[in-house]
């Protein structure tokens, strides 16, 4: 047997082997996968609105004007008027000085956070933080310590004993796999206190947090004073592709100048600018939307523990723990056999041990999908 091939078996072996699923509809509420119809309960679109015809409008205007493809990487010739309209609209939606536009969330935090942090700098980085947080800082050349989840205390602690003269926290706003917020103006607090620089990366919040949906800064009150660096994507709530930073304009300068993930590679394409652009525009216009997003949040919450589940949380982000590898794989296939698509999470997307399945909600779903979605859910799991 090659090599290949047994890696595979052992991967199965560990119940942790993964397969595409097609999905041949545009997403939305419901979707079909491999030709079933289901509800979609795990799709970060949480405003769906991938069909939004105002949105699909512009990005098609954008392929009639400017074609497809970039043709180049943005300092060299790919750098159009779509890109400096989305850095513009970015800036206004999280009102911030300037930002940047990167070709997905991805690179802007791998480019972010090892462009800022030199070799003399110490990363404060949360345990649960998205892999391209901890891959930006092993990119990084100075020192980073990982401090337990959200337990500033533990973070405190690791400061006070390494004082560095130049020093960043590193965390998101809305943890991915958890879907808890990061205590953010503790943060900025401690921050402000030990001459540290925070850095929240807003992709899961952006769209969904605050009033009108301007995301953890607009929810906590804070503003880019306390917050310097505001990593986010276009495409969770904003319907698109691609990525950014935001802050001051000497940040987007130097970043900019000193980016990898920035500087060589192709610019995003007219038309997913153009979508972003739309679909910032369109969030702006229609805070009921965001609105809507948080009360299905609260109502499924709700839900939830009505059938005797702990389940707490303001994100769209509903995770329901199972634990064991084998066990939430087949709690996920009993439930898509119901009709509710929701995978399960395993290693090493989480530690071992540690599997789940991930609900997510979205703002197009109505009160009788969560309802059978949750009556789904028990009894997918009682089924384990």
């Amino acid at each position: 047997m090659n090599s290949f091939a047994s890696r595979i078996d052992a991967i199965k072996a560990a119940h942790l082997y993964r397969a595409l699923r097609t999905l041949s509809t545009p997403q939305g509420r419901d979707v079909v996968i491999d030709g079933q119809r289901v509800l979609l309960f795990s799709s970060n679109s949480y405003l769906g609105l991938n069909t939004n015809a105002y949105i699909c409008r512009e990005a098609i205007g954008a392929v009639e004007e400017f074609g497809v493809g970039s043709g180049g990487s943005r300092l060299v010739t790919g750098n159009m008027t779509p890109h400096m309209r989305l850095e513009a609209a970015v800036a206004q939606f999280k009102g911030s000085e300037a930002a940047l536009a990167f070709t997905s969330g991805y690179t802007a935090n791998v480019g972010v956070i090892s462009s800022l942090c030199h070799k003399d700098a110490v990363i404060f980085s949360d345990a649960l933080n998205h892999a391209s947080i901890i891959d930006g800082c092993r990119l990084a050349r100075g020192q980073t310590v990982v401090y337990a989840h959200n337990d500033l205390d533990d973070l405190l602690r690791r400061v006070r004993e390494i004082r560095p003269r130049q020093g960043f926290i590193v965390t998101d706003s809305v943890f991915s796999m958890d879907g808890d917020l990061a205590r953010l103006p503790e943060l900025a607090d401690m921050a402000r206190e030990y001459g540290l620089t925070l850095v929240v990366d807003d992709a899961h919040a952006t769209g969904v947090l605050g009033a009108t949906g301007r995301g953890s800064l607009e929810h906590f009150g804070l503003s880019h004073e306390d917050v310097p660096v505001v990593t986010g994507t276009l495409s969770k709530a904003v319907p698109s592709e691609g990525g950014f930073v935001c802050g001051s304009r000497d940040l987007c300068d130097l970043i900019r100048n000193t980016a990898r993930s920035f500087i060589f590679t192709t610019a995003p394409s007219p038309s997913t600018v153009a979508a972003a652009v739309a679909g910032l525009a369109y969030i702006a216009a229609h805070p009921e939307l965001v609105e809507q997003l948080q009360g299905n949040v609260a109502y499924f919450v709700e839900r939830l523990n009505r059938t005797g589940m702990d389940i707490h949380g303001q994100s769209p982000i509903v995770p329901i723990m199972v634990g064991d590898e084998a066990k939430a794989a087949q709690a996920a296939e009993a439930l898509l056999a119901l009709g509710v698509f929701a995978p399960c999470i395993r290693y090493p997307t989480v530690p071992r041990g540690m599997a789940r399945l991930r609900l997510t909600v979205m703002a197009t779903h109505t009160r009788e999908d969560l309802d059978y979605a949750a009556t789904c859910l028990k009894k997918a799991l009682a089924a384990v």
